[in-house]
């Protein structure tokens, strides 16, 4: 009995472990690298940068957006990690974020915007990995049907299709 309850109290600490903690061994990458983040970061995989593979993205709570975006025609259901479960897993420290496209567009996104909205690292649209040419393989969503001022704020210039890196400062 006594095993059964030690066993069932690691269980629950490792569920609600901060995603700060299980940082401090943040693994290296062992496929592809589709993201990199830099800049005022306290944990790290290579060098001075914390590097992930889709993997590694996938490995962290999975949250969906269901929006309307300029780009589309329809309604479309996004899916990944939120924006602020990578920032706290890498140690970010910062009010902005740099976010570079691999066609080297650029937007500064606040950092208070991930929590504050729910922003998504969406790897998936309606179910599907996106591809680099179908804006992926990471896509910075914002929940733009669900708050109006959103578009009004501009938000959809801060929505970089083809996420590469993130720079925080």
């Amino acid at each position: 009995m006594l095993l059964r309850s030690a066993a069932a109290l690691l269980l629950y600490l490792v569920a609600h472990m901060p995603l700060a903690a299980l940082a401090e061994g943040l693994a290296a990458p062992t496929g592809r690298v589709i993201l990199t983040v830099e800049g005022a970061v306290s944990h790290t995989n290579a060098g001075t940068t914390a590097q992930f593979d889709r993997e590694m993205l996938e490995r962290l709570p999975q949250h969906e957006i269901e929006t309307s975006t300029p780009w589309a025609s329809q309604v479309v259901r996004f899916a990944g990690p939120r924006l602020s479960d990578v920032l706290d897993l890498v140690g970010a420290r910062g009010a902005r974020l740099h976010a570079t496209a691999h066609n080297d567009y650029k937007a500064e996104i606040p950092v208070a915007d991930a929590a504050k909205h729910g922003v998504v690292l969406a790897l998936k649209a309606d179910g599907r990995y996106l591809s680099l040419r179908e804006r992926g393989p990471i896509w910075i969503v914002y929940p733009l049907d669900s708050d109006p001022s959103l578009v009004e704020a501009g938000a959809g210039d801060r929505m970089v299709w083809q996420l590469a890196r993130l720079r925080v400062e």
